[in-house]
């Protein structure tokens, strides 16, 4: 019975509103020294944990890392790089970075951008540079540049990553037109979701185009 101490650990540390990763630990000790094992042991199990999901946990290990850069003057940076750059607009930045995004995920890199470790250290202050440097400063217009930022994020990803042949929603297509007897490589979908990439970059383009050109009607 005793190696269900750990259970009550968590419910009574979790009542009592501690830190999470303290009681988690807490817990841990308590049920492997209550199973046998000595805490060097119980030790030696998390170091093992930890090791065979390395890359797994390493993604965590980002976070914190990017809250640093930021409390460095990351965002402050970035700011001072676009005001440099003559002829930056909104619409043209998240273009850009709209290119490179479908790009990447098309590639199968979907975690090397998204809302936490671009949008909201780099993408979303430089759009909200440039959008000072067209005259329109403002706190609503800061709102906007900002939500535009992340959508550019999210169709970028979603639009992007089918045409990777391993990725999850091309192996979920694919399984479901198995269950109807419609047997289709990954590949074939990956080429027929181009177009709809292609679109998907033309439409959101003309639609940061009108973005910059509502800003230029705001000075």
């Amino acid at each position: 019975m005793l190696v269900l101490s750990g259970i009550v650990i968590i419910v009574l540390g979790f009542m009592a509103r501690l830190n999470p990763l303290l009681v988690v630990t807490i817990a841990a000790l308590a049920t492997g020294i209550a199973g046998g094992l000595d805490p060097v042991a119980v030790v030696s199990a998390f170091g093992k944990a930890f090791n065979d999901n390395r890359y797994v946990s390493v993604v965590w290990i980002v976070l914190p890392v990017i809250g640093l850069l930021e409390r460095y003057g990351l965002q402050q940076r970035a700011r001072t790089l676009i005001a440099g750059l003559k002829g930056a607009t909104v619409g043209r930045l998240l273009i850009i970075y709209l290119i490179v995004r479908q790009i990447a995920a098309a590639l199968g890199l979907t975690s090397i951008a998204g809302h936490a470790q671009t949008v909201r250290p780099l993408v979303a202050p430089m759009a909200e540079a440039a959008a000072e440097a067209q005259g329109a400063g403002d706190a609503e217009t800061r709102e906007e540049v900002k939500a535009m930022a992340a959508a550019t994020d999210n169709v970028g990803l979603f639009f992007g990553e089918d045409i990777f042949i391993a990725i999850a929603s091309i192996l979920l297509i694919k399984g479901t037109f198995e269950t109807y007897g419609i047997n289709l490589a990954p590949l074939e979908l990956s080429v027929w979701a181009i177009p709809t990439a292609i679109a998907a970059l033309l439409i959101h383009g003309a639609r940061l185009m009108l973005l910059d050109r509502r800003l230029g009607e705001r000075k």
